[in-house]
């Protein structure tokens, strides 16, 4: 059967392939440790399930407003002033099915062919794919490990065109977890607003935070809540990635096209996981606390252990729950040592270059795994390393 021609350029998230193919190793009797998902291995606090096992006891089972349920919307616009510092009302909010709605009504509705949108390199891929979907150019902003992975100002300034309808920002980012400060923020504003530019600010993991660094919206600077799109949503903060519950802030202007489109595409998220969102948000935040103090834990033996090993660099994450170690040293490029590390040494990890061309020499590692799984991962991985052939060591060394 024939397919559309715009099927042809739409993209992927590599890591639900890479992870059928870890499924398929475990299947055969492999013991496969795996660092690849973006997902919390924590629970969903039991307040927030028994919040919403009660709502379908009560029959919560039927059609919700299509922007999210009252309580809901109320509920997020509240955190939002609290948390992101700017003022935000009820009918500002859009709950969508997961973080990717969010980024897909913002494309679709913002975005026309031959319009160019600015999105991080590495960064998650879905930027990439949707701007590609609608006929537009993606332009890929690098975010290298010399400048702390975070943008490159000028070299940011130096892309924007005529064409350029929108910028896209990730902080704390996936893949790197890196985190921009105020200043860079700032920066960024005025651009946008000398520019015209729409900002889509994906903040979903802005509570996973580390070492005392600061979330800062871009949407609480002057002039940049009326051009800003806010993402955000439950599945990192309150490990609900299967809920699939997200949301967009919006500024006044796109309320009307976001409610289009949501009508016409999912009709409302489910009303009884509403319902658990509202509890989620509104009952007590110690496990969230208590999950960041984990990964913070977490991050700094993955990145001490692979420092560690020779040929392999790590820059100490701010915030998310990942490392984006340079491996050049190995003589093997990202892929090829995602690749081995799978087949070989039983350690499932992603290639850099699912999340762009800046990642050719870089591997992603989710630490959203056990202290003990980290630890055997890790011994796994110098293993293999060490049992690299030493010439291909010095190749490495030589790029």
């Amino acid at each position: 059967m024939r397919v559309a021609q715009r099927m042809s350029v739409i993209g992927t998230e590599t890591a639900f392939e890479v992870s059928a193919r870890a499924r398929a190793l475990e299947a055969s009797g492999r013991d496969i440790i795996h660092l690849q998902i973006g997902e919390p291995d924590f629970d969903t606090p039991s307040n927030a399930r028994e919040a919403a096992k009660r709502a379908l006891d009560e029959g919560a089972t039927h059609y919700a407003p299509y922007p999210g349920i009252p309580a809901l919307r109320e509920a997020i616009a509240e955190d939002a002033q609290a948390r992101k510092g700017f003022p935000v009302t009820p009918d500002r909010v859009f709950v969508t099915v997961g973080g990717k709605g969010v980024m897909l009504y913002a494309i679709l509705g913002l975005i026309d062919p031959g319009d160019e949108v600015l999105v991080p390199d590495p960064g998650y891929p879905i930027y990439e794919s949707l701007t590609s979907f609608v006929g537009a150019t993606p332009v890929p902003v690098p975010i290298r490990m010399e400048h702390d992975f975070r943008i490159d100002l000028d070299e940011l300034a130096s892309l924007v065109t005529p064409r350029t309808r929108m910028l896209v920002i990730n902080s704390p980012a996936n893949p790197t977890g890196g985190v921009l400060t105020r200043a860079d923020l700032e920066a960024i504003a005025e651009l946008a607003i000398r520019h015209d530019l729409v900002v889509l600010a994906d903040e979903i993991y802005g509570r996973i935070l580390y070492d005392g660094e600061e979330h800062v919206s871009i949407a609480s600077l002057p002039g940049m809540a009326e051009r800003t799109i806010v993402l955000d949503g439950f599945s990192k903060t309150f490990a609900m990635t299967g809920w699939r519950l997200g949301y967009a802030i919006v500024p006044p202007s796109l309320i009307q096209m976001y409610g289009q489109l949501i009508i016409n595409t999912i009709s409302c998220a489910p009303t009884f996981a509403q319902i658990g969102a509202v509890e989620a948000l509104r009952g007590p935040q110690g496990p969230i606390d208590a999950m960041v103090t984990e990964f913070k834990a977490r991050r700094d033996l993955v990145v001490d252990g692979l420092n560690e090993i020779p040929g392999i660099r790590c820059l100490r994450p701010k915030g998310a729950f990942y490392a984006f170690p340079e491996i050049s040293g190995t003589g093997l490029t990202g892929a090829e040592l995602a690749n081995r590390l799978l087949n070989e040494a039983d350690v499932c990890v992603l290639a850099g270059t699912a999340f762009g061309g800046i990642g050719t020499n870089h591997i992603r590692i989710s630490y959203a795994n056990s202290r003990q799984n980290l630890t055997k991962a890790l011994e796994r991985i110098q293993a293999f390393v060490d049992a690299l052939p030493a010439e291909t060591a010095i190749a490495g060394s030589a790029r």
